[in-house]
């Protein structure tokens, strides 16, 4: 199966040469550079003369976070005919050595790394993915007394493995998450659209992270809207 590994970057010139070259033993890796400004920039194009075919940089000349940054890796997929997408974080949370067991995995549109073991995550940030989970998965449930809908344990995971259907979709997918709420969106886009959902346990380390106040509104505010989807409050998915 033909894979790429996705993964947004802002300046991460202290992790991402890492980062691609455990990424790419296993699969091509495409980096969306979300307008660095360390030497994000110059690393990426040392790497891209080191791997050429292998290895491919999408540019933004402004900064427009994770979604785009994923979701321009994606349309790349899709010009490129990948049978799977990847995505990964840029600095060192998740481990590219369990790369083999995504891409092996059995055939599903969705596989996310479910955080079984955790290193130095904060208990606010574990408190948060814990309401996120409990509250996506109401979201996703097929009625409003459906309280434990789809029972997916870890629903904010960046560490992901779609499917061509599913990736697809949300390359062409106007959406409307803005940060880390993108792994809400875009995991209300696979499962809504009938694709198949598994999880795959992996260890998380916590490092470097842009999450904060703002970003946890954000995700907030785009979990309300999915609530009030499902009440029908405002118009549904397209």
């Amino acid at each position: 199966m033909k894979t790429l590994v996705v993964i947004p970057a802002y300046n991460e010139e202290s992790t991402i040469e890492e980062v691609v070259r455990g990424a790419i033993k296993h699969a091509d890796v495409s980096i969306t550079d979300d307008a660095s400004k360390d030497k994000t920039p110059e690393i990426l194009n040392r790497l891209q003369l080191e791997f050429p075919g292998r290895m491919f940089v999408i540019r933004h000349d402004k900064n427009t976070h994770i979604p785009r940054g994923i979701q321009d890796g994606m349309k790349f997929a899709v010009e490129k005919k990948y049978d799977w997408v990847i995505t990964m974080d840029a600095g060192l949370s998740h481990d590219a050595d369990r790369l083999p067991d995504f891409i092996n995995y059995e055939t599903c549109d969705l596989l996310i790394g479910s955080r079984k073991e955790t290193v130095n995550v904060p208990l606010f940030r574990k408190v948060i993915s814990f309401v996120a989970a409990k509250v996506m998965n109401y979201c996703l449930s097929k009625n409003i007394f459906d309280i434990l809908g789809p029972n997916i344990k870890d629903c904010t995971s960046g560490y992901r493995r779609y499917s061509r259907v599913a990736y697809e979709k949300i390359a062409n997918y106007p959406l409307e998450s803005v940060a880390f709420d993108f792994h809400m969106e875009a995991l209300s886009i696979v499962s809504l659209s009938g694709g198949s959902i598994k999880e795959l346990p992996i260890k998380y380390i916590f490092s470097n992270s842009s999450f904060n106040s703002r970003v946890l509104k954000l995700a907030v505010q785009f979990a309300k809207k999915l609530l009030f989807r499902k009440f029908r409050i405002i118009p549904q998915y397209p």
